[in-house]
């Protein structure tokens, strides 16, 4: 794992795409602080840059870098959910701007996996995550579910659990800092 985690960071820091395992699905990750990387994942993923992607970091301590108020319920949250869960956050700080909603919000999840953990934490930061799919086709449940292109379109691909097999992205609660919350997907 090591290995792995050594050769990413290298990309990532590169400006360079990564076709990674999460403790979901496949995902396609860059800098999170990074807009030209970020700009290429909308490229590859033939998305409009009007549509937010999901950030990962490695722990709460890290989460405070990226968001200004981190509302109580999150922490609950955190606690609680026994599966993946990524929660949208009001105001969000130090990322790409094209990485930011257009409601001034950013989806960010701490994943329950041990090849994210270290890579965020070496990293020493976020790390975008989207699902390794051309926009509006199904999400991979699996490797080998991956389409060519998106595998011939992103520079490294992280050789670790080609044989995992994740059936669900993560559960997505909105927590807006007036104390609404909203489950966008569940």
């Amino acid at each position: 794992m090591q290995k792995e985690i050594t050769t990413a960071l290298k990309i990532l820091r590169e400006g360079g795409l990564i076709l990674y395992p999460t403790d979901t699905v496949w995902g396609i990750g860059c800098d999170a602080n990074n807009e030209e990387a970020v700009n290429k994942i909308f490229k590859l993923k033939q998305r409009q840059d009007s549509k937010a992607l999901i950030c990962l970091v490695a722990d709460d301590r890290m989460l405070k870098k990226y968001v200004k108020e981190i509302p109580e319920a999150a922490y609950s949250l955190f606690d609680i959910h026994e599966t993946p869960i990524t929660i949208i956050y009001d105001e969000p700080q130090n990322l790409a701007p094209n990485l930011i909603a257009e409601d001034n919000t950013i989806a960010i999840r701490i994943p329950d996996d041990e090849f994210c953990f270290q890579l965020s934490r070496r990293f020493n930061g976020a790390i975008v995550s989207t699902s390794a799919n051309i926009s509006k086709q199904p999400t991979p449940k699996s490797f080998k579910e991956i389409t060519p292109e998106i595998l011939k379109g992103v520079d490294y691909v992280v050789n670790l659990h080609h044989e995992k097999k994740n059936t669900k992205p993560s559960s997505i609660i909105k927590l807006s800092n007036s104390g609404v919350v909203k489950v966008i997907r569940e």
